[in-house]
């Protein structure tokens, strides 16, 4: 389910942990790495279990709202297209999605605060009623709907960032983007007929969605060469900086152009293109605008001197340009 460029993140931020630390153990910083893609999983578990509970709320607000002493007509006829969503029902009774949540023993009993917030403000936006007043109700619109919940509501709602934040260290705001993500695929991936015991989407996978075992290869192996040739690539990155010293280049952009060159030189299967474009929109998110300038200048400089002395060599999809 993470993408490729997930995977870097995840990579950049155990690479960034291990240098700070002056880490030595690279056996050590691997393990953590596998810990913290764990734990992201966990979360995305958390998340769905969230968006459960929340349409669990609200089925018991319009209950509290029909006993009012003198309850409206929307009271009495409520509209129950959020508690019915037929995509909630089918998530709530799924075996692999109940064993997760036994085994993390999640429990919102304490966290009213916020589902209420959010049911407020979900109320109160357009775009819900759009869905919510739809003619037909669907399958469709039903996904639809958790799918605006997860993509214009969650990004922002910042009570339940702080609320996964506080609750454990692995947990960053990336990571917080990243489980968006990886709802957003299980929602799009998730189809009427599946049934009860139909598995939810693992954590790693390959280019052809097959064998998830690559993936994670992929990025143990990207963490421990960065890590091998990390004083290689120094070197070649401070030849190429203008007679900048390492020391005076930001931590994090020296990170990122390791982990190019490392890719660059390591991974025959990917094309250069890829590689400089994906470190590139990296930088945008973890660097200044004038560091991302920095980091493709660079880059473009030492690809065209490895390809001229034969240290990057690629093959099959490798070469596509």
């Amino acid at each position: 389910m993470l993408s490729r460029r997930h995977l870097r993140v995840k990579v950049l931020q155990a690479l960034y942990a291990f240098f700070q630390s002056d880490g030595d153990d690279i056996a050590a910083g691997e393990k953590q790495l596998i810990m913290s893609t764990d734990k992201l999983y966990e979360l995305y578990i958390y998340q769905l279990s969230f968006l459960v509970r929340f349409v669990f709320y609200a089925g018991n607000r319009m209950e509290e709202a029909k006993r009012k002493y003198y309850p409206t007509e929307d009271d009495l006829h409520p509209n129950t297209r959020l508690i019915e969503n037929l995509f909630i029902k089918q998530l709530e009774i799924n075996r692999d999605y109940q064993r997760w949540n036994n085994r993390l023993k999640i429990n919102w009993s304490d966290e009213e605060n916020l589902f209420h917030k959010l049911l407020i403000e979900l109320k109160g936006g357009q775009d819900y009623l759009e869905i919510v007043n739809r003619k037909e109700a669907s399958y469709r619109n039903d996904k639809d709907l958790i799918t605006l919940i997860v993509t214009e509501y969650l990004p922002d709602f910042e009570l339940l960032r702080n609320f996964f934040e506080d609750r454990s260290i692995f947990w960053s705001d990336e990571d917080y983007d990243i489980s968006l993500t990886m709802l957003i695929i299980t929602i799009k991936l998730y189809r009427e007929s599946w049934g009860p015991d139909h598995l939810l989407p693992p954590l790693f996978k390959d280019e052809d969605g097959a064998n998830e075992d690559e993936d994670r290869q992929y990025m143990l192996k990207l963490f421990r060469y960065s890590i091998l040739r990390s004083e290689e690539n120094g070197k070649m990155i401070e030849e190429q900086a203008d007679n900048w010293e390492l020391e005076r280049i930001a931590i994090m952009d020296i990170i990122i152009m390791k982990m190019a060159l490392t890719e660059l030189m390591v991974f025959p299967s990917i094309p250069v293109k890829v590689t400089i474009n994906e470190y590139i929109e990296i930088s945008k998110s973890y660097s200044s605008v004038k560091s991302k300038l920095f980091i493709n200048g660079i880059l473009d400089k030492l690809v065209t001197k490895l390809k001229e002395e034969g240290k990057i060599s690629k093959t099959g999809r490798g070469l596509m340009e």
